[in-house]
């Protein structure tokens, strides 16, 4: 589909969006808007077996997840959003690198709600933050299991169920292996599903 590889090229090597410049962030609007135009997915809220799975973000506007990056010593790592439609559960994954022995771990824990057919509504339940080797992280899947399990880490491991963190999402395109939200704070996510 030309109007993917479009997208494709122009988030190329931008770094998820630290490296883009405004005029890079106008081809990737552009980009983003053809393809939503051309959504294959209607009912991307129902389409679980397409959703569920975990991706990798490949752009983002979001600068509270970009600012990441600025952390002294670190540098953001690869993002992952872990969605387990079964449960209606999603996890956001950042990883942290820079000083040896000092790789960090940034997690929210999450349930969706479908309030139509485009649009999740989001309340945030846990979030750990903490060193990889001192929660023993090895991959989002292996963390996502040990969340699941009930286990408390070594780090700081907050309940966040009460404290009104809500927001929705809107899936604007969603394909097997493509997915384009935008949220309510009117920052837009490009995201990959890892095989």
């Amino acid at each position: 589909m030309l109007g993917k590889s479009t997208l494709l090229e122009a988030i190329a090597g931008k770094n998820r969006g630290l490296l883009a410049t405004e005029t890079d962030q106008q081809a990737i609007m552009a980009a983003i808007a053809q393809l939503e135009d051309r959504n294959p997915t209607p009912n991307p809220v129902t389409a679980l077996d397409k959703l569920d799975g975990d991706w990798r973000l490949l752009y983002t506007t979001s600068q509270g997840l970009l600012r990441f990056d600025q952390l002294p010593l670190l540098k953001l790592g690869q993002i992952y959003q872990c969605i387990r439609a079964a449960t209606t559960q999603l996890y956001n994954i950042a990883e942290l690198y820079g000083v040896p022995f000092l790789e960090g771990l940034v997690s929210v824990a999450a349930r969706f709600e479908p309030l139509s057919e485009r649009r999740v509504k989001v309340n945030f339940e846990r979030s750990v933050i903490g060193l990889q080797r001192l929660v023993n992280y090895r991959s989002p899947a292996t963390f996502i299991q040990d969340m699941e399990s009930g286990r408390k880490f070594p780090a700081i491991d907050l309940n966040i169920g009460n404290r009104e963190q809500r927001g929705w999402l809107d899936i604007t395109y969603l394909d097997d292996d493509l997915r384009i939200g935008r949220g309510n704070e009117g920052n837009v996510f490009v995201l990959t599903k890892v095989k």
